[in-house]
């Protein structure tokens, strides 16, 4: 296994990279990326909230190295849960394999953190004699982990308790129960006849001070919602090559602009027509 160090990988992967590298373990970590280049981790393994990993070191025999971080009880992950399935974004991201670009505000809502916030979080041991911790082998798991986050966003929470299948199907339950015990509307009132040919009709002048034009309070859009476009990638190409994500990238600017060039225009439009009135 090899660390890819390219500098376009998933946000959350790169975050997961952004915070160790926040410790202050400057020195041990840049020996740590060279293993990891290097193919010194030899396999990654999964057992429950637990890595266990096999890394090459100097000696004949690999080290053995674990590492876990603490993972939510029962009560937490339920917070977390209702918290994410009333924000619909959130849930259509998670449940279509993506990790939703503001996840960290619902953990932080419950008073807890998706990533590890001190260095005191993270627990790990390697059978090497080096007594630093990390040592270059942990340190070299700590990014092939990155390259697996990109792979499967999910496998972050797997580090705190819940398993992809887990939270998809505890977010299909909450949803589901939350459309069940939606109450009873009130019996809809009877119709009133309108009078079609006039609906739209209004003959009075309005008031000049009622009406005010102005720019969007804010320059999001939907696209800043749903995140990267994904590109067909060309013949022989990785779906998460950089080729591909550049496209993407391009594409998205390219609407952005779009967007922001039919707002200004708009209201220009608008403050025009009401000029002429």
């Amino acid at each position: 296994m090899t660390y890819d160090s390219q500098t376009n990988r998933e946000w959350w992967a790169q975050r997961w990279v952004d915070v160790l590298e926040s410790f202050g373990w400057i020195r041990r970590l840049e020996r740590a990326r060279n293993y990891a280049r290097e193919g010194n981790v030899l396999e990654i393994q999964f057992h429950a909230s637990k890595v266990q990993a096999l890394v090459q070191g100097t000696a004949p025999e690999p080290y053995r190295v674990s590492l876990s971080l603490d993972p939510f009880d029962e009560e937490q992950w339920q917070y977390v849960i209702e918290s994410l399935s009333e924000r619909a974004i959130f849930s259509a991201k998670l449940l279509a394999g993506e990790m939703p670009q503001n996840i960290e505000e619902v953990f932080t809502a419950n008073g807890l953190s998706l990533f590890p916030l001190t260095k005191f979080d993270i627990h790990s041991k390697c059978s090497c004699p080096d007594p630093a911790n990390p040592c270059k082998h942990i340190g070299a798991v700590y990014y092939l982990l990155g390259d697996r986050f990109s792979e499967d966003p999910f496998v972050l929470f797997q580090l705190r308790g819940r398993t992809k299948d887990q939270i998809i199907a505890a977010l299909r339950q909450t949803r589901s129960s939350q459309t069940d015990e939606t109450p009873d509307l009130p019996e809809a009132p009877a119709p009133l006849k309108l009078n079609l040919k006039n609906f739209w009709q209004y003959d009075e002048q309005l008031e000049p001070s009622l009406v005010v034009i102005t720019p969007p309070p804010s320059s999001e859009t939907v696209l800043d919602l749903l995140g990267a476009i994904p590109i067909k990638p060309e013949a022989g190409s990785a779906a998460s090559s950089p080729a591909t994500s550049q496209a993407s990238h391009l594409v998205l600017e390219h609407l952005k602009s779009i967007y922001a060039q039919v707002s200004q225009q708009a209201v220009m439009t608008a403050m025009t027509t009401g000029n002429q009135d």
